[in-house]
């Protein structure tokens, strides 16, 4: 199988890492690698334990021609520390989908896996959070605080949009397309 032919853009040869959690939009998060590797960006992708549920990492990998994590135990090769080296490796970290739960964790400084623990080693560089949850949950104050929380710090949010959910409610709470979060990506390595 062979890799989508890479487009030249601005952010081409910069590293994305990717994080993907348990969110029925996790389908899209492959469809994001896919146009990231296309527009000439590296992609490592670190899928949570309820992210593994919907998608698999071997997806991703075959998108990306990159490895995918899914543990802290995970070896990144040469007895390096796996979160340190993802995070020294990536120029940003996108989370596609973010459910409440993991912003709620990253507001708070929680590090119980190995997305929360690289986020945490990534202060530094560009995070971009693309939530997606029920529209209920995205109203919920206590996510809204915690939204408002890292945008403090420096996170940037794209989304959600409005629209048809997959409990069949309609409302804010869809994650915003691939296409969407390709160029916020672009814009924010620039």
């Amino acid at each position: 199988m062979s890799l989508p032919k890479r487009k030249n853009t601005k952010a081409a040869g910069k590293n994305v890492l990717l994080g993907v959690t348990g969110c029925i939009a996790a389908y899209k998060a492959a469809d994001l690698a896919s146009k990231l590797t296309s527009a000439g960006l590296s992609v490592r992708t670190i899928l949570t334990q309820n992210a593994c549920e919907l998608v698999r990492p071997k997806t991703f990998e075959a998108l990306t021609g990159q490895p995918a994590y899914t543990s802290l135990w995970t070896a990144t090769g040469n007895c390096e520390i796996g979160h340190i080296s993802l995070a020294d490796w990536a120029d940003i970290a996108v989370v596609a989908p973010a459910t409440a739960n993991i912003i709620a964790k990253l507001a708070a400084g929680v590090c119980d896996d190995l997305l929360l623990t690289t986020l945490c080693a990534c202060w530094q560089k560009p995070i971009l959070i693309a939530p997606a949850m029920n529209t209920r949950m995205w109203q919920n104050p206590t996510v809204q605080e915690n939204v408002k929380k890292l945008e403090k710090l420096g996170v940037h949010f794209i989304g959600p949009e409005s629209g048809r959910l997959a409990c069949g409610d309609s409302g804010p709470g869809r994650m915003t397309e691939p296409g969407d979060i390709l160029k916020k990506i672009i814009q924010l390595l620039k």
